[in-house]
């Protein structure tokens, strides 16, 4: 009996835009409501945040992840792009970062241990940014650069619960999300229309 062997076509079309625009959208609302303290923090609210926080950034950056990942390890279909796989990385690790705050959120659960997971997660920000500098990715660089501030922020907010800091977190994140927006856009002209615009 003879073995078939699958052969799958190159695509340019990586999945990128989609994670982008997960987490922008998640930074609009949660950072958002954390600069301009609107609307006020209820349950009823919490509940709301929790749930965008999961579908949003949560399963957005997740998918993403997962099919980067897939795709440069089991199928190949994105060719020699190496800098990809840490966009796998991050992408999934943030995913799932985000489906753990988002269900702390939605039950009303201490934020307070947020303090040591933002450790780890800085520690993946500034690997983003070297990975993506020596890649010469100016703008994913820029990407990690606010994910970086916004978790060098995050750490001494969640530990002494420094009320400054959440609005300054919130900042970031809604910086960080107009930037995610402009990546969004640039990414999906340039993959649906060959950089027209």
């Amino acid at each position: 009996m003879a073995t078939e062997t699958l052969s799958l076509v190159g695509s340019p079309f990586v999945p990128v835009a989609i994670g982008f625009f997960g987490l922008g959208t998640g930074y609009f609302i949660w950072g958002g409501q954390a600069l301009f303290d609107f609307p006020q923090s209820t349950p009823d609210v919490n509940r709301t945040m929790g749930m965008w926080g999961f579908w949003m950034p949560g399963f957005l950056q997740f998918l993403t992840g997962v099919y980067l990942i897939v795709g440069l390890t089991w199928f190949d279909v994105f060719g020699n792009a190496a800098p990809l796989y840490m966009a796998g990385l991050a992408f999934t690790a943030y995913g799932i970062h985000w489906f753990a705050m988002a269900h702390r959120r939605y039950i009303g659960s201490s934020s307070a241990p947020d303090g040591w997971m933002a450790i780890a997660f800085l520690f993946l920000s500034a690997l983003g940014v070297d990975v993506f500098y020596r890649a010469g990715d100016v703008p994913v660089t820029l990407i990690f650069i606010g994910l970086t501030l916004i978790y060098l922020v995050e750490i001494p907010t969640r530990f002494l619960s420094w009320k400054t800091g959440a609005r300054l977190v919130g900042l970031f994140q809604l910086v960080t999300g107009i930037w995610l927006m402009y990546c969004t856009y640039t990414t999906a002209i340039h993959l649906a229309l060959g950089g027209k615009a």
